[in-house]
């Protein structure tokens, strides 16, 4: 947990890069540049330069200093149409890791509001995603099959589609009459994909222009996640509250004292006066950058990066010289050899836009020390804690989007009351979408701008659909604790019976004691283990209150 544990330290730095492995003749100039950052003692990593900002960048400053900005939201609305706008349907979004996806079937996901069915195509060996509806009666083929031509049959009719969408066979259709199944109308939509950093992105546009985007725009790369060296684990979780939440609660490290005190371990404070239990403290966090592509932000040492749409990540650095880091076409990442090699982690966060009121995260922490943590302990161990640290504000963040929405995005500056540089990047965030990006996700118009229901608060707080269920090492350790509790039962039933069903000079009162106490142990602990499967794989309500 030490790496989760970490994002409580000097948030979020990490070297990215947007090209491919690609052969340069084909790849153009990316819109991501990256050079060597010498403005911190952790210069090893890289900072991500875009366009330039067109207004004059701010920070939130001390209590006596107001944080209004010298430009007012009211006045940035009014001259949007002189900046450039943020293009919600020309980017790059993640799914999910390629390590949760099962390539025997295809699996339903919803991101940006639209339904994709995404499925192995063995024949092409590529992950394919389409629109999650059959063209002949709109069933969702994320409830078909792969068929053992290794086709996407519906499992309604029985209509087959390859991984390009074209309709390859229609039951319904006489053998000897017109091929009905190559009209255009009995194609399903697939949409661009490609594979980076082991997690299967897509292109929300179906036009045949963007078929081969990925050779001139591919999404962020993270060199790190595709280092040998470096530790790499995926977690993936559905969230009841929405996109715009996320990213704030993950750009606000002055919350994690106190929505996760008792959960996560907050290192030692450098002041010399405590101002609480908890250890909140004054932080110093600078916005450096702020334009259509990019945010950037100092934290001390630290280096905060947020790549619109769903990037966020962070660098921390500690012990050994600092070397020299420099970026090249490909992505790759040379460094200057050092006598001790110095130790990385980062902390990556790539947060997923659903539909209104829920989102989804991807976060991986990689790092380039105690890497055996991960190649002993089973991965389904790290995600009990990663998922208590998000169940702990999910309800305060719930509730917050509720109020945050009667306020309206474009007075949200002037409802809430920000006086510290604790929230300089979150203000960032919210000048970036009110001035480039329409003040919210862009839906097309699919809903109306009402959030959902308040469900009840165990259902609110879920584990086994938002998480357990699409998690492939999860879900394999539930089903076996489950296993292993009808095995208890039953055992602890069976030993009873047979000290029942000895004769009372079979057994001595030894060997009578002691099968006793193998029935009762074995009973114990089938019900401490139905505790701890409920817990952790269903429901943990962590009450603020009793930490």
């Amino acid at each position: 947990m030490q790496a989760i544990k970490a994002s409580s330290f000097s948030p979020f730095q990490l070297n990215l890069n947007s090209t491919s492995s690609f052969p340069k003749t084909i790849y153009e100039k990316p819109n991501l540049y990256i050079y060597p950052n010498n403005e911190s003692p952790i210069s090893c990593f890289p900072l991500i330069h875009t366009q330039n900002a067109k207004f004059k960048l701010f920070t939130a400053v001390s209590p006596s200093v107001s944080t209004e900005s010298e430009t007012p939201f009211d006045e940035e609305t009014e001259n949007e149409n002189q900046e450039e706008k943020f293009d919600w349907y020309a980017q790059w979004y993640p799914i999910m890791p390629i390590c949760d996806l099962d390539k025997r079937r295809p699996h339903g996901k919803k991101v940006m509001g639209i339904d994709l069915v995404v499925w192995w195509d063995r024949n092409e060996k590529e992950w394919k995603v389409m629109d999650d509806s059959c063209p002949h009666r709109y069933a969702p083929l994320s409830e078909g099959r792969i068929d053992q031509w290794g086709r996407l049959q519906c499992v309604y009719h029985g209509w087959c589609f390859s991984g390009s969408g074209d309709c390859k066979f229609i039951p319904q259709a006489p053998r000897d009459g017109p091929p009905v199944h190559t009209s255009k109308r009995a194609c399903a939509t697939a949409y661009p994909s490609c594979v980076q950093n082991d997690i299967l992105w897509f292109w929300p546009n179906s036009d045949p222009l963007y078929k081969d985007i990925h050779l001139t725009k591919m999404p962020p790369y993270i060199p790190e996640l595709d280092d040998s060296s470096f530790s790499k684990s995926f977690i993936v979780r559905d969230i009841s509250y929405g996109y715009e939440l996320l990213i704030e609660n993950l750009m606000d490290p002055a919350h994690v004292q106190y929505s996760h005190y008792g959960i996560m371990n907050v290192p030692n404070c450098l002041c010399t006066v405590k101002a609480d239990r908890e250890g909140g403290r004054p932080l110093d966090i600078t916005v450096t950058k702020l334009d259509v592509n990019v945010i950037t932000a100092n934290q001390g040492p630290g280096r905060n990066t947020f790549v619109p749409p769903c990037m966020y990540y962070s660098c921390f650095a500690f012990g050994g010289p600092q070397g020299k880091t420099s970026a090249v076409s490909s992505g790759a990442v040379q460094e200057n050899p050092s006598v001790e090699k110095q130790k990385k982690a980062l902390l990556v966060f790539i947060c997923i836009p659903v539909s209104p009121g829920h989102s989804r995260i991807i976060f991986s922490s990689p790092r380039n020390f105690a890497t055996w943590a991960e190649r002993i302990i089973p991965r389904w161990i790290f995600h009990l804690g990663q998922n208590l640290i998000l169940d702990s504000d999910l309800y305060l963040l719930h509730v917050e989007e509720r109020k945050l929405k009667e306020i309206g995005s474009y007075n949200w500056h002037k409802a809430c009351y920000m006086p510290t540089k604790a929230d300089a990047i979150v203000v960032a965030f919210r000048r970036w979408l009110n001035k480039y990006a329409g003040g919210q996700v862009d839906w097309h118009g699919k809903y109306n701008g009402d959030l959902p229901p308040t469900p009840p608060r165990e259902q609110l707080l879920d584990r086994y659909w938002t998480h357990t269920v699409n998690c492939t090492s999860c879900n394999l350790a539930y089903k076996g604790l489950n296993a292993l509790e009808v095995i208890l039962q039953i055992a602890s039933i069976g030993v009873i019976g047979i000290v029942a069903a000895a004769k009372q000079g079979t057994l001595s009162v030894v060997a009578r004691y002691s099968l006793v106490s193998v029935a009762l142990l074995c009973f114990m602990g089938s019900r401490w283990l139905s505790h701890f499967i409920y817990k952790n794989f269903h429901f943990h309500d962590y009450d603020h209150a009793f930490r």
